[in-house]
């Protein structure tokens, strides 16, 4: 089993940044894609950025595209998300997943773990 658990997020005026890690426990995910997915209130949960489990292919929703890096470092079991130039429409509870296989995957439906969530907020 693999147990993910995110950085705390917190509160950010728009045009702020915020960067978001994701620990890995259990065993390593250094050949598991994995991906960031947010939800906000009343909405259903997005597909926000992936990477493949080399860190060589990345992709990204077209609402954060230019705005947000996807990243990890299999050393250290973790994957983060860099959010510049935060919107208020960013504000959700943002989800890391992983995938126990294969190269990348923007689909929720895709990934076999995810973490408990933390929540952004940004403020206009």
């Amino acid at each position: 089993q693999v147990q993910l658990v995110e950085s705390e997020g917190g509160l950010v005026q728009a045009g702020g940044s915020l960067r978001l890690s994701c620990q890995a426990s259990g065993r390593t995910v250094s050949n598991y894609p994995m991906g960031w997915f947010r939800q906000a209130p009343g909405k259903e949960r997005e597909f926000v950025a992936a990477i493949s489990w080399s860190g060589e292919r990345t992709y990204y929703a077209d609402s954060v595209k230019g705005r947000f890096t996807i990243s990890r470092d299999n050393a250290k079991n973790t994957v983060c998300l860099q959010m510049n130039s935060l919107k208020p429409e960013d504000t959700a509870v943002y989800y890391c997943a992983a995938r126990n296989g294969g190269y990348y995957y923007i689909k929720e439906r895709e990934y076999n773990y995810w973490g408990q969530g933390t929540q952004v907020t940004v403020s206009s």
